[in-house]
């Protein structure tokens, strides 16, 4: 899915997938998975699902390491698998050798219905209780009032511009929708199925009569809207990105002018001297947030605890997010960050802003709008759909 900083995590692609499997001990899956009720002694191991750069050991910078000091405090061996895409982190947690994932909100209740994760015990986490509000107890990290995981992160989905180039300065995402042909063949937009959620959420405010409420609730009638919006969109855009480090040299280069970004790959852009900017956009944006969850089937439990603890302690946590380029989960990271206006930057501790953000949430037929008189569209049937779209 996301990679945010390739000029120090080794991935050559830059979609970014962090799983860590530290697992939650046997639960039998679902909604019916039973979440741990203690933290014994480590098993001396953990598997890892994670996207690169959540789970640095040295190898990629000898300034990023919180692997081996975890080992060393735990005892429990590291072993980090890096995926690219939330459907492969999904497809890998099915297979049960893998104890934790750092899964985004598109996977994240698929891994709940599948029952291939377990609600984590959030009282065997100390550091939880230092989590930011606005990270708790979420559509996409919970479910029948229990948490799925430990909150690692979060970012909004950007529009970014060229300021040479497009003008006057956008704040709207008429921009790269109705006003795409001013910008034909220079539009970028994410490549995955969740962007329809972007479509959904301009339409939300732009065409209130199709009753769209949460941009991840889409009844047939709604999804038809945002595709049909998508296709028009597609004769205008040069390129769909995932890959970071080409987003940030196709604005550079100038093949791209305006479309959806990170505040991560703006900052880079900027720093190469791209004249780039990016804004929140008025109809607000869809965002992303990042879930430790553990494995129902997890052989290491007591080190995978032990790992989400870990993750999200301040300076680790405050580690994380300025290597990754996030807002860190945890509100007594801010104090720890080694730049002292990185929380600023990234909005961490400014909830009015991510009310603002519309968290990647997986689509399912049970309408999270809270409808009950009409069937939602699934993630299958928006993965179909970005194919039409995309030709």
């Amino acid at each position: 899915m996301r990679n945010a900083n390739p000029w120090k995590a080794a991935v050559a692609a830059g979609v970014l997938l962090l799983a860590v499997a530290c697992g939650s001990g046997g639960g039998t899956g679902g909604g019916g998975a039973a979440e741990q009720k203690s933290v014994g002694k480590g098993e001396g191991r953990i598997d890892l699902i994670a996207w690169a750069g959540y789970a640095e050991d040295g190898s990629n910078d000898p300034k990023a390491d919180w692997v081996h000091p975890f080992e060393k405090q735990t005892g429990c061996k590291v072993n980090t698998k890096i995926a690219g895409t939330s459907d492969e982190m999904v497809s890998l947690m099915k297979t049960g050798q893998y104890d934790t994932v750092s899964a985004s909100g598109d996977a994240t209740l698929r891994l709940i219905a599948a029952g291939d994760v377990a609600p984590v015990n959030t009282r065997l986490v100390p550091n939880y209780r230092d989590i930011f509000s606005g990270l708790k107890m979420r559509p996409f990290n919970s479910k029948n009032g229990k948490m799925y995981g430990i909150p690692h992160g979060r970012g909004a989905n950007l529009l970014m511009y060229r300021a040479d180039k497009v003008s006057p300065a956008p704040d709207s995402w008429k921009a790269v929708f109705d006003g795409a042909p001013k910008y034909s063949g220079k539009v970028t937009a994410y490549d995955s199925p969740i962007y329809i959620a972007d479509a959904a959420l301009y339409l939300m405010k732009t065409r209130p009569a199709l009753g769209i409420k949460d941009p991840y609730a889409l009844d047939r009638t709604q999804l038809d809207a945002a595709v049909a919006l998508l296709k028009k969109q597609r004769q205008y855009v040069g390129e769909y990105w995932s890959d970071y480090q080409k987003e940030v040299t196709a604005f550079k280069g100038g093949d791209s002018v305006i479309g959806t970004t990170w505040q991560v790959i703006a900052n880079t852009a900027t720093a190469q001297k791209a004249p780039v900017k990016a804004v929140l956009p008025k109809e607000g944006a869809t965002g992303w947030s990042d879930t430790w969850m553990v494995s129902a089937k997890a052989a290491h439990p007591n080190c995978a605890y032990k790992w989400l603890n870990w993750i999200v302690s301040p300076k680790v946590n405050a580690q994380v997010a300025e290597y990754f380029g996030e807002a860190p989960a945890n509100a007594k990271a801010c104090r720890e960050t080694a730049d002292p206006h990185h929380c600023a930057v990234y909005h961490a501790d400014d909830e009015a802003y991510y009310r603002r953000v519309h968290f990647w949430t997986t689509p399912v037929p049970q309408c999270l709008d809270g409808r009950t008189n009409v069937k939602c569209t699934d993630y299958a049937q928006w993965t179909r759909a970005w194919t039409e779209i995309k030709g």
